[in-house]
């Protein structure tokens, strides 16, 4: 009697454990980053069937170098639009690309720091973040030069590409959805 009840115990334990570890209704991707309110008796949802590849066009700068870019965020949060229905894109079906005003956070902590004042680039995290949901995370040459922007500074984990106007037409004529911020 007393080892069923232990049984019980224990299984009531790891059940009430699992359900506080269960993930964030509003983050179900991307924890702490694109916030989304869920909805579950929405007509439009994510389509399962679907091969998403979608690119974001990032240009415009946040409104102080301390904050996160709000485009940035909505990368994350249609990663967690779509992972609340269960769609997960493959890995680099989802890509970003920097460019125009927005170029400088794509900088490393310390030429972050040096350009804006800011202690740290808060785009980083998020940057991480995304590229751990499988998003892959690009910058223009051509905007890293015209933003006087070393290209030696570039976060590690961001890819250059030759250009966002190139980037942006090629996926596109392959079949790409492009959102523009």
């Amino acid at each position: 009697m007393v080892f069923k009840l232990g049984l019980v115990a224990a299984a009531t334990v790891l059940t009430l454990s699992g359900g506080a570890m269960a993930a964030d209704p509003r983050h179900p991707v991307i924890q702490g980053y694109g916030a989304i309110a869920p909805m579950p008796n929405a007509k439009e949802r994510p389509d399962r069937s679907l091969h998403y590849r979608v690119l974001f066009s990032v240009t415009k700068a946040a409104a102080s170098p301390d904050q996160v870019n709000p485009n940035l965020e909505k990368v994350a949060r249609f990663v967690n639009l779509l992972g609340a229905d269960g769609v997960r894109p493959a890995a680099g079906d989802v890509a970003v690309v920097i460019h125009g005003p927005a170029t400088a956070l794509v900088m490393n902590v310390v030429a972050y720091g040096e350009r804006t004042k800011v202690a740290k680039n808060p785009n980083l995290p998020l940057v991480a973040a995304l590229q751990a949901a499988g998003v892959s995370v690009r910058v223009c040459s051509q905007a890293l030069v015209g933003n006087k922007v070393d290209p030696a500074t570039v976060d590690k984990d961001i890819e250059i590409d030759v250009s966002a106007l190139t980037t942006m037409a090629t996926l596109q004529l392959r079949g790409w959805a492009l959102i523009p911020d």
